[in-house]
């Protein structure tokens, strides 16, 4: 899986549940809400004033190493 600003939440915690760990560290403490489970990173990002870019490429820097 390839992560991009566009990609569902839910998505990816489904794909890898392991990959909650970087939201969390953002503060994004609501991954069990079904709303933000259908957001994508940009639109939980500008909610949350983060940087979508540097979360995008944790994930996927994370998701290649394994």
């Amino acid at each position: 899986m390839t992560v991009t600003k566009q990609s569902v939440i839910g998505d990816i915690l489904d794909f890898d549940r392991e990959t909650g760990k970087f939201f969390l560290e953002i503060g994004m403490h609501c991954l069990g809400c079904p709303a933000s489970r259908g957001e994508s990173i940009e639109e939980a990002c500008a909610v949350h004033g983060t940087d979508p870019d540097a979360l995008v490429e944790k994930i996927n820097a994370y998701l290649a190493s394994k």
